[in-house]
C-alpha cells in the first residue's frame, strides 16, 4: 500500500471515529428513554404495551450497536474513495432501520398512553420520540463521506471535514515507530513461544533482554538484577501476574519499575484491577509491535527521569545532611528545629547556666615564633579535642574567640548537674591540652574560669549565624578567667558551694568584679 493510500485510510478511520462521537450522545439519549419506558411499564404490569416497548428496546440497542462499531469491522478498512455516495447510503440505511422502528413503535404508544391520564409513560414516550426525530433531521448533515478533507469551510455540515483534515495534519503521516530509549527489560511469559518471539523482538530494538517462564522466576530474577521495565503476562500456573505485580509495589526497591501488562485476558475488570495495583500500561493479545514499542519507549523515557528525580533527591538529602552538620557546629541542635519551624527572633533566659571562659597563656607570643601553617593546625586540633570533650559531657559549645573559647551548661535544655559537668569539662580541657602539647612538642598552658547563674541567649546575625549568651554571669565567668593562674580553674562561690564533696577546693580569696564588688574564689581541682 502506498503512503497516500495509507493516508487516505487515516483519514477514513478518523472520520468514522468523528462520526461515532457525533452519534454516541444522541443515540445514547434513545436507547437511555427506552430502558426507562419499558422498566416503567414492566413496574406498572402494563402487559397490553410491553410487546410494542420490548420492540423499541430492541431497535435502540441495535442502533447503539451499529454506531458503536463504526470504527471497526470492513467499513473501517475499506476507504469509500469513489464509492463515497455508496458508502453514505448504505450507513443512512443501516442506522434508519432501528431508528424508523422506534419512531414508528413510540407513536403507537404515545397514543396508547393517552388513553391514560396523568400516566408517566406519557412524558418518556414524548421524550423518546423527540430524541428520535432530532436524530433523524440531524442525520443527513452528519453521515456525509464524499466531502473532501482538504476543504477549510466552517459551513455547519463542512465541520466535520475541517476537524478531520486539522487532526490530518496535527498527526502527521504514519511511519514505523523508532526506538528512542533503550534498556533492561524482563519478559515474563510462561508460553516458550511468547518468550521467543518478544525477547528477540526487543533485542533487535537494542534492549538487554532477560526471559523467564513464571511468577516465582521474575521475582528472583527481579532480587538477584536490575530491571527498567518488565513486559508481564497475567494468567500463570505458578504466581498469577496480578500477585507479582501487587508484591514489586510492595517492595521499596522495585516499586519504581514500570510494568506493562500482556495478556490474552482481554476484559475491563482485569486491566482496571492491573491499572489500580500499579501497572504502568495494559495490552491485549496479540499486541501491535508498533504501539508495544511507542509504550516501552514511553516507559523507558519515565523510568530515566524517575531516575533522575531519584538521584536529585539523594543530592538534595546528602546536601540537606552536610548543611545540618554544617549548621550543628555554629548552633545547638534545639535552636535547628526552631528556625526550621518558621521561627525568626530567637531569645530566651536561661536560670542556673554555668559559664566557662578558656585562654591559652602567652599563645601569641608563641605564635610568633611559628608558621601560620602550625598555629591553625594546633588550634584546629585542641579545640576539636574540646568540641568532643563538650559532646561527651553534654555542655555546650558557644564560640571561640582566637585562642579563647567559651561553654555553658543548662542550655538551651536545663540539666540539674550543669555545675558538675561544667567543672568535669574544664578538668577534661586541662587534660586534653596535655595530650596535644605532647603530639605538637609545645608546652602551652591555660587559664580557666567558671561561674553560675542567669543568663540570656539567643541568636544574633543575619549574614553569619552566631548563638550567644549574655548577663553579669557571662561577665563574672570571663573575670574569673582573666584573674586565673596557667592551667588552673578558677571558680566563684557559688560554684565551690555545689562542688563540695565532689572535687578539691582551694581558696583563692577575693577578687573585684565590676559591678559585683569583692568576690570570694576558689581553685578547682580533683581529689
Amino acid at each position: 500500500m502506498s503512503i497516500i493510500d495509507t493516508e487516505s485510510a487515516r483519514a477514513w478511520r478518523i472520520q468514522l471515529a468523528h462520526l461515532r462521537q457525533e452519534l454516541l450522545s444522541p443515540v445514547n439519549a434513545l436507547l437511555g428513554y427506552a430502558e426507562i419506558l419499558h422498566e416503567e411499564a414492566s413496574r406498572n404490569g402494563r402487559s397490553d404495551i410491553l410487546p410494542d416497548m420490548n420492540r423499541i428496546l430492541s431497535a435502540a440497542r441495535d442502533l447503539a450497536g451499529k454506531v458503536d462499531q463504526l470504527v471497526d469491522g470492513d467499513r473501517a478498512k475499506s476507504p469509500p474513495g469513489s464509492a463515497a455516495a455508496t458508502q453514505e447510503q448504505d450507513l443512512r440505511h443501516e442506522l434508519r432501520t432501528p431508528l424508523n422502528a422506534i419512531k414508528g413503535y413510540g407513536e403507537m404508544l404515545r397514543e396508547d398512553a393517552a388513553s391514560f391520564p396523568g400516566d408517566s409513560l406519557r412524558g418518556d414516550c414524548d421524550r423518546l420520540l423527540a430524541a428520535a426525530t432530532d436524530l433523524l433531521l440531524r442525520l443527513d448533515r452528519i453521515v456525509r463521506f464524499s466531502v473532501d478533507v482538504e476543504e477549510t469551510s466552517l459551513a455547519p455540515d463542512q465541520a466535520g471535514a475541517v476537524m478531520v483534515s486539522d487532526l490530518m495534519r496535527s498527526l502527521g503521516p504514519v511511519r514505523p515507530y523508532a526506538v528512542t530509549e533503550t534498556g533492561s527489560i524482563l519478559v515474563v511469559d510462561d508460553i516458550e513461544a511468547n518468550r521467543d518471539l518478544l525477547s528477540r523482538r526487543l533485542t533487535r530494538d537494542g534492549h538487554r533482554v532477560c526471559s523467564v517462564a513464571g511468577g516465582q522466576q521474575a521475582l528472583q530474577a527481579l532480587a538477584n538484577d536490575e530491571f527498567d521495565l518488565v513486559l508481564l503476562d497475567v494468567m500463570m500456573p505458578d504466581i498469577n501476574g496480578l500477585d507479582v505485580l501487587v508484591r514489586m509495589k510492595a517492595d521499596e526497591r522495585l516499586r519504581r519499575i514500570p510494568v506493562i501488562m500482556i495478556t490474552a485476558l482481554a476484559e475491563t475488570e482485569s486491566a482496571v484491577r492491573c491499572i489500580e495495583a500499579g501497572a504502568e500500561d495494559y495490552l491485549p493479545k496479540p499486541f501491535d509491535p508498533i504501539l508495544l514499542r511507542a509504550r516501552i519507549n514511553a516507559c523507558l523515557h519515565k523510568k530515566r527521569w524517575l531516575d533522575r528525580e531519584q538521584k536529585y533527591l539523594r543530592r538534595i538529602e546528602e546536601e540537606t545532611a552536610k548543611f545540618e552538620r554544617l549548621l550543628l557546629t555554629i548552633l545547638p541542635r534545639q535552636v535547628i528545629g526552631r528556625l526550621n519551624h518558621g521561627e525568626v527572633m530567637i531569645a530566651d533566659r536561661f536560670e542556673g547556666v554555668s559559664v566557662l571562659f578558656a585562654d591559652l597563656v602567652s599563645f601569641t607570643e608563641h605564635s610568633a615564633r611559628v608558621t601560620p601553617a602550625a598555629t591553625v593546625e594546633y588550634l584546629n586540633r585542641l579545640f576539636s579535642e574540646f568540641d568532643a570533650l563538650a559532646r561527651e559531657l553534654g555542655v555546650e559549645k558557644i564560640k571561640t574567640i582566637g585562642d579563647a573559647y567559651m561553654a555553658a551548661a543548662g542550655l538551651p535544655d536545663p540539666n540539674p548537674d550543669a555545675i558538675a559537668a561544667i567543672a568535669k569539662m574544664a578538668l577534661g580541657m586541662i587534660d586534653r591540652l596535655d595530650r596535644v602539647n605532647r603530639h605538637f612538642g609545645w608546652s602551652l598552658q591555660i587559664r580557666i574560669g567558671i561561674h553560675s547563674g542567669p543568663v540570656v541567649a539567643g541568636i544574633i546575625g543575619a549574614h553569619r549565624f552566631l548563638y550567644d549568651v549574655w548577663g553579669d554571669t557571662v561577665n563574672v565567668a570571663s573575670r574569673l578567667e582573666a584573674y586565673s593562674l596557667p592551667n588552673r580553674i578558677h571558680v566563684s562561690q557559688d560554684i565551690a558551694r555545689h562542688l563540695v564533696g565532689l572535687f578539691a577546693l582551694e581558696p583563692r580569696g577575693s577578687i573585684d568584679v565590676k559591678g559585683k564588688g569583692k568576690l570570694e574564689t576558689f581553685f578547682l581541682s580533683r581529689f
